[in-house]
């Protein structure tokens, strides 16, 4: 078993992307990408693993104009606390958690109630409420044990594997294992939420509203999209970041 250095470079270099390039490294590598792909329906956390060639693919988009728009991208001013691949794996989970878990445990229940409320009051003339009311159901209550999983047992062990890198020591076994078999989970669970906010996005017909709306129609749209933009960036510096680090360091 590897022992880790105490000092961790970035994973990503910093180069531009090929056509066989993940979706997920090029995100991973510079996060304001990001922003491309959302404006093209392009999934960079549950689904980053496909290739940017299959991407466009998929998509029917062009290769050189989604590639200069990448560029475009990468040409903005950065965020100097934005560079997610270069921080500590014990940095990255804290703020996972102060920012991204705070962020649901914050907003999944009134977001889950609104959603009800609408399908309540407009369901006759929209049924498709209903069943986004029940899939947010069903994911918030997947979410909430999920949480549990992620800060009870495989973030302490990702932390005390780093620190015990950091003293030149090797990680222990417990916590190794810990590791491989708890990422392998999390991430299948990740699809699940993926799936989950795909079929929301598709039955809310990309969040367009109808002429029948009202004041709380508006902001249930809204905070699904909130919601769905937050669990995006949560669930891709879990999987195309933290995770692939952890496994690769510690296991």
């Amino acid at each position: 078993m590897r022992i880790a250095p105490a000092i961790e470079e970035a994973t990503v270099p910093d180069t531009d992307p090929t056509p066989a390039t993940k979706v997920g490294d090029i995100v991973a590598g510079d996060y304001r990408t990001a922003t491309v792909f959302e404006r093209h329906g392009i999934d960079f956390c549950c689904g980053g693993d496909v290739t940017l060639a299959a991407a466009c693919a998929d998509h029917r988009l062009d290769p050189a104009a989604l590639a200069r728009e990448l560029e475009a991208a990468r040409s903005t001013p950065a965020r100097q606390d934005a560079d997610y691949a270069s921080w500590t794996l014990t940095r990255l989970i804290d703020h996972i958690k102060a920012v991204h878990h705070a962020y649901l445990r914050a907003n999944t229940a009134q977001t889950a109630a609104y959603a009800r409320k609408i399908a309540d009051v407009h369901g006759e003339h929209h049924p498709e409420l209903a069943r986004i009311a029940g899939a947010f159901d069903a994911m918030a209550t997947e979410l909430t044990t999920h949480l549990e999983e992620e800060e009870a047992v495989v973030f302490p062990a990702i932390k005390r594997a780093e620190a015990a890198g950091r003293a030149a020591s090797a990680p222990g076994a417990q916590d190794a294992e810990t590791i491989a078999r708890g990422v392998e989970a999390l991430v299948r669970e990740h699809e699940q939420v993926g799936a989950a906010l795909r079929d929301i996005r598709d039955l809310a017909m990309g969040f367009g509203l109808p002429g029948d709306t009202c004041a709380t129609y508006v902001l249930t749209y809204q905070r699904l999209q909130a919601f769905e933009a937050d669990l995006h960036k949560h669930v891709h510096l879990e999987n195309n970041i933290l995770f692939p680090r952890a496994t690769s360091r510690f296991t």
